[in-house]
């Protein structure tokens, strides 16, 4: 990961900022572009699936509730952006829970490509390439850490 600038921080936390108070709507936008991108994945979120749609999911209190949670993730990041560190055995840990529901270590690339696809919708204009690179350090510093927890239960698993 590079090491975020003040100006990197400063950028995404008005973009965080500007994306208002109730963030699950974006968050929504995200899932669906990442069930669009990897729609093996939805099989992850079983919930109130009758026909199995994606709509199903997208709908169901429990998703919704699952989508406050990751959003919450992010705010923690953008509030911590001074000591990204501060969050390392949070994200270890979250690695962890992800292998063990059967996440892929290769679905948080695609989550990536989701949270920048939501930005880039959500912010319109104000999305630019700086914009975009500074959310790209942050989510390296992320995955790296969900990936070392990811890795090490992993490895217990297969002790």
């Amino acid at each position: 990961m590079e090491k975020l600038t003040g100006k990197d921080k400063e950028l995404v936390r008005e973009s965080w900022e500007s994306l208002g108070k109730n963030k699950v709507p974006h968050g929504v936008v995200m899932f669906t572009r990442l069930f669009e991108l990897d729609p093996n994945l939805l099989s992850l979120f079983p919930y109130n699936m009758k026909n199995g749609s994606m709509q199903d999911c997208l709908s169901s209190p429990e998703f919704l509730e699952h989508v406050a949670k990751v959003m919450l993730v992010i705010d923690a990041a953008v509030s911590n952006l001074d000591d990204l560190n501060s969050l390392e055995d949070y994200l270890i840990n979250l690695g962890r829970k992800h292998e063990a529901v059967g996440v892929k270590i290769q679905s948080f690339a695609v989550v990536g490509e989701s949270l920048l696809y939501m930005l880039q919708r959500s912010l319109g204009p104000a999305y630019t390439a700086a914009l975009r690179q500074a959310w790209l350090n942050v989510y390296g510093f992320v995955v790296a850490a969900m990936s070392s927890g990811w890795r090490e239960n992993g490895e217990r698993d297969s002790d």
